[in-house]
């Protein structure tokens, strides 16, 4: 078996490269290089590791005919395509946990530089003055602190904010009232927080929503005396609007270790009173590049080798210990939306997926996206669990995920129903011994069969006689048949026929089975 070869193209710790070869990966690690010969090289690897430095474009991505997974020491992924590459099929990991603690204690340091003008006193004592009486700082003590974004970076903030016996609220649009008891914070809307907050810090990453969050109208709102500090993404201040403001009073102090343009050469902030600034060194610690490295190199392998998917932001996530007991459920659910999407008539509308018994205690993200993989092999070449959701949404199709917690006839069940312009179409399988998939109805019709390879489907009225006709023309066409399985609705009634055979059905066949007394339909299945 060929091992899968890693590309680590940005500078990280060296332990990366020896856990990606004890876990089975062949590693290159050639960083420095320009885009054209990133290009030139990128076709001969399964995985790419990266920092900040590499930046994974459109060119990179369709060179990159061999790629698989994209991993991120960090957890900025603002240089990585990730809308092309999830079209692409490739999963894009990043660490978002690997120095959540550094970047915490970088925003409180920066607090507390902020509250005590720390930079501005250290520059003029070290230059000969002796400037006591000229800054006046502020306690942190009993002050309110204001989150914006209460994620992990921004719980950390919070417990530590709360040892230093400060209040604090936030504001996050994913954060419960559980969770906001849980961490100690008050949750409250953003003009409140506005309102309330003696500090604020940002914790959210950069998006439509969130950017330009903190806008002149916002900072206009704040409560006069305000100090602000944002060590999470450049962008989420309107920066001119700070300016005027620390310029006017309304705002005491800022803090930013971020900017709208990196690198910050010629900021307006520059030199403004009572605000200080760092290079972006949120993350940068020892400790913490070490943790994102080699957080990395076992998301990659383990996705590599095991098919474990962890901290991927454009596929659902399946730990490396799921994996083994969930690869025959996804088997058989990738085999379901192929057999639905090949014999479905009319355009499809929506599409739901259902768990029946041992199967709806299952992680149920990886299972609906085989389904759609098997389903959009209809419409694509190079279709997977990455991009097979994208493709279901760029042609309009309703996808439902139903978990039945019933007892049905079968220990375990998967069934896919398709909504089509003709009526809705129906497919249902389960696993012998937990292994083994098998489709057990098709259409209403119970009918137990293996899907693989090449196969034939006939719908055709039960009555005496078919079976051997069928049988006779395949003969006569040198099609070897390998499983025969019956099933129909009653006696006398619509019968459905599903065979597997050893060689790839021609049209001709197709068409001459049609033509045999009795038939309604006739297709040729690849599995």
């Amino acid at each position: 078996m060929t091992k899968p070869k890693v590309l680590i193209s940005d500078k990280m710790d060296p332990n990366a490269a020896r856990i990606f070869e004890e876990r089975g990966c062949d590693v290159d690690v050639i960083t420095g290089e320009t885009p054209e010969e990133l290009i030139a090289r990128i076709g001969e690897y399964d995985g790419l590791a990266i920092r900040s430095s590499t930046k994974v474009t459109k060119a990179v991505l369709d060179a990159a005919t061999n790629l698989k997974v994209i991993g991120r020491a960090g957890i900025g992924v603002d240089n990585v395509d990730i809308p092309y590459a999830s079209g692409k099929g490739v999963v894009v990991m990043n660490t978002p946990f690997g120095n959540s603690i550094t970047t915490a204690e970088h925003a409180i340091a920066m607090m507390f530089a902020v509250a005590r003008q720390i930079p501005e006193a250290n520059t003029r004592t070290q230059a000969g003055e002796w400037p006591k009486s000229a800054f006046m700082g502020v306690e942190l003590t009993g002050k309110t602190l204001g989150l914006i974004g209460a994620g992990n970076i921004g719980t950390i903030v919070a417990s530590r904010a709360l040892g230093l016996k400060m209040k604090v609220v936030a504001y996050d649009p994913f954060l419960t009232e559980e969770r906001a008891v849980e961490i100690g914070v008050d949750k409250v809307d953003l003009e409140t927080l506005l309102q309330r907050a003696d500090f604020i810090t940002l914790h959210t990453p950069l998006t439509d929503q969130t950017r330009n969050i903190l806008s002149r109208e916002r900072l206009e709102k704040t409560k006069p005396g305000v100090r602000i500090v944002n060590c999470a993404r450049g962008g989420l201040i309107d920066e001119s609007a700070l300016k005027d403001l620390l310029e006017s009073g309304h705002i005491a102090g800022a803090g930013l270790d971020v900017f709208g343009e990196e690198p910050a050469k010629d900021s307006p902030l520059f030199g403004t009173k009572n605000f200080i600034c760092t290079p972006h060194l949120g993350a940068s610690t020892t400790e913490a590049q070490v943790n994102v490295a080699l957080q990395v190199a076992e998301q990659m392998a383990d996705f590599l080798v095991n098919g474990g998917v962890t901290n991927a932001l454009n596929m659902p996530s399946l730990s490396a210990e799921e994996a083994p007991k969930l690869k025959p459920y996804m088997k058989l659910a990738e085999s379901l939306g192929s057999l639905v999407g090949q014999l479905a008539h009319g355009n499809l509308t929506q599409i739901s997926i259902e768990r029946e018994g041992a199967a709806a205690d299952l992680n149920g993200k990886p299972i609906e996206g085989a389904v759609l993989a098997g389903l959009m092999k209809q419409y694509s070449d190079t279709v997977n669990m990455v991009n097979a959701p994208y493709l279901a949404k760029e042609r309009g199709l309703d996808v439902r995920s139903i978990r039945h917690q019933r007892e049905g006839a079968f220990n375990t069940l998967l069934r896919v129903t398709v909504g089509t312009s003709q009526g809705d179409r129906s497919v249902a399988g389960t696993l012998f011994g937990n292994d083994t998939p098998r489709l057990v109805e098709i259409f209403g019709i119970g009918i137990e069969a293996e899907l693989a390879g090449h196969m034939l489907y006939i719908v055709n009225e039960d009555a005496p006689g078919f079976i051997g006709r069928i049988g006779t023309l395949l003969g006569e066409s040198g099609i070897n048949i390998g499983t025969f399985h019956l099933g129909r609705r009653d006696t006398g009634g619509e019968a459905v026929l599903l065979l597997s055979v050893d060689t790839a059905i021609s049209q001709d066949v197709i068409d001459k089975a049609s033509r045999l007394e009795g038939v309604k339909t006739v297709k040729a299945l690849e599995f």
